[in-house]
């Protein structure tokens, strides 16, 4: 009885509007406070973009004043960087894979470059520690002395790619959002060189049309537009722009664009092939993911699925076989 007191006590009137109440202050809390608490990551890569402009023309500057001018310049000294010029041997800090990785990541400058080197040196050890601490003496899960150090050595190994496997994450984000934009981009910088603006504006402004769709593409068109600004050779921007997306429809579109600036062909042309096989090769895409679906749906229906189905058929029957026998 106590229990049905208190549903009854939980529905009367005055219950009720204090529950109403309480949600409304909720609600209004929520729409005040929302706006403030969403971040405005165009204007934040923008901003980015801006830096890395004045980088690059300061780069530039200093190599026109210097025969050999090194890439990094004016680091901050911390701990990550004592760690690094501690234990990194060669030149592992000029590694241009690991470079072209974390440009593709959106991760640019030194300070990413010692950040990452930094975790696959510390990674290793702490996973090797945690991993033997814990099945020392919290779980041994039944393992002998050298099965345990095994595992932890195992651990280990894990530990020296998770920062591998963080920027190939990141990498591949990147590139689902900068691929699902770039059609509808060309579309734009198809219109604007058609309008007759030069192709620095057109990038300049499909950066800052585009940046509602894709963050990732705006950024990438916009550090173009600076490299267009201050290179000597306009295929280096086309070719940096290749190299820092790693996508094929990308790379494309540089290498007709290099062939239009270089023969003198029509831009609009190429621009406007080149949008329409982007855009196939979104649509194949998604018919391919279509397509991949019913093969990965069939082991939930199988676990999930069938089981409540049958229990919802042939229950009925085993309930009343059961009170017949």
């Amino acid at each position: 009885m106590a229990f049905f007191d208190l549903i009854g006590s939980m529905f009367n009137a005055e219950s009720a509007v204090m529950l109403l109440t309480a949600l409304a202050a909720f609600a209004t809390i929520i729409t005040l406070t929302a706006p403030l608490m969403n971040t405005d990551r165009l204007g934040t890569r923008m901003k980015l973009v801006s830096t890395e402009r004045e980088a690059m023309r300061a780069r530039a500057r200093d190599s026109l004043a210097q025969e050999k001018t090194r890439l990094r310049q004016r680091q901050t000294v911390g701990f990550k960087k004592r760690v690094v010029e501690m234990f990194a041997h060669g030149n592992m800090l000029e590694n241009a894979a690991i470079k072209d990785k974390l440009r593709q990541a959106g991760f640019r400058g030194p300070g990413p470059m010692y950040t990452f080197i930094f975790f696959r040196f510390v990674m290793p050890p702490i996973l090797f520690v945690v991993t033997l601490l814990y099945l020392s003496f919290l779980n041994d899960f039944g393992l002998q002395p050298m099965a345990r150090f095994a595992a932890s050595c195992g651990a280990a190994f894990v530990g020296f790619y998770l920062p591998n496997l963080f920027v190939e994450n990141v990498i591949t984000r990147r590139q689902d959002s900068i691929r699902k934009a770039f059609p509808d981009a060309l579309d734009l910088l198809l219109i604007c060189v058609e309008s007759g603006m030069s192709i620095e504006a057109a990038f300049q402004k499909v950066a800052a049309e585009i940046g509602e769709e894709s963050v990732e593409l705006a950024e990438e068109l916009g550090l173009t537009t600076a490299e267009l600004s201050y290179l000597q050779e306009r295929r280096m921007a086309y070719e940096n722009l290749a190299k820092r997306t790693g996508l094929p429809g990308v790379k494309a579109v540089s290498t007709s664009l290099i062939q239009a600036e270089r023969y003198g062909t029509p831009l609009g042309q190429a621009l406007r092939v080149m949008a329409q096989e982007n855009r196939d090769m979104r649509m194949s895409e998604a018919e391919k993911k279509a397509a991949s679906l019913p093969p990965k749906l069939t082991v939930p229906m199988i676990v999930f699925f069938l089981p409540a189905l049958f229990g919802v058929i042939l229950g009925p029957a085993i309930i009343k076989a059961t009170a017949t026998f």
